[in-house]
């Protein structure tokens, strides 16, 4: 069970990462980008999720597009989940009690790949000594 304490070890541990509130809820912004943050379910969400209702604290997080989100979402429903809110958007809502940090990990990071500036990512992948940093993929077509 992975706790907002993990989520903010991993978020801030990446370059040019911070953490700022709003509204009371915690976000972690990288090159003024939100990429992950703390997400409760709104009336509207609880009206749409009805009895799937999740318990406990949710995450919001980045993708890389909607395809992402949707093998994501079939992947394991148990931990990832969407709203109405959400539709066409690629973000995703994690229970944060359900996902292991392993997997965690790979959200939050995924997450700021997908919002860090081409530099950020480029420094970030030479200084853990993997080379030439990936291509950002053009982002398919809507529909």
């Amino acid at each position: 069970m992975a706790t907002w304490d993990d989520v903010r070890r991993i978020a801030l541990s990446l370059p040019g990462a911070s953490e700022r509130e709003s509204r009371g809820l915690a976000q972690w912004v990288v090159s003024r980008r939100l990429f992950v943050w703390e997400r409760p379910l709104r009336r509207s969400d609880l009206e749409a999720l009805g009895d799937r209702t999740p318990d406990g604290p949710i995450l919001g997080a980045r993708v890389e597009h909607v395809g992402a989100k949707k093998a994501l979402l079939a992947d394991d429903p148990e931990v990832f989940f969407t709203t109405p809110h959400f539709d066409g958007y690629p973000a995703i809502l994690v229970r944060l009690d359900r996902i292991g940090l392993d997997d965690l990990h790979e959200v939050v990071v995924e997450a700021w790949l997908n919002r860090a500036s081409p530099r950020l990512v480029r420094e970030h992948w030479e200084a853990l000594g993997q080379g030439p940093a990936p291509e950002r993929r053009p982002r398919p077509e809507r529909g």
